[in-house]
């Protein structure tokens, strides 16, 4: 899994820092991750046919965490992490 923000992406997410700060960029975060959860708990306690609203917060959580690895600079401490929890799941599978 590689993880890139684009140039472009880049300086509209530092502009995005300056003008609303991190603490708003963070609460955003949490809004569109509770967003989500609202959509999963549809999904599973209630059988909601709701891919679509589901594909759709996953998006938007998608670019509010990119935005905060871009404020926060912590893109390469993500990919390690990441690097480390697929090796770890991959165990997790081979063992059942």
């Amino acid at each position: 899994m590689i993880i890139y923000i684009q140039p472009e992406e880049r300086s509209l997410f530092l502009e995005a820092n300056y003008i609303w700060g991190l603490k708003s960029q963070a609460f955003m975060a949490v809004e569109e991750m509770s967003e989500l959860t609202k959509e999963l708990c549809k999904l599973v306690n209630r059988g909601f046919d709701n891919k679509q609203q589901i594909a759709e917060e996953i998006a938007d959580v998608f670019i509010v965490i990119s935005q905060l690895m871009t404020s926060l600079d912590t893109n390469n401490e993500v990919k390690l992490h990441i690097k480390n929890k697929i090796e770890r799941l991959k165990g997790l599978v081979k063992n059942g």
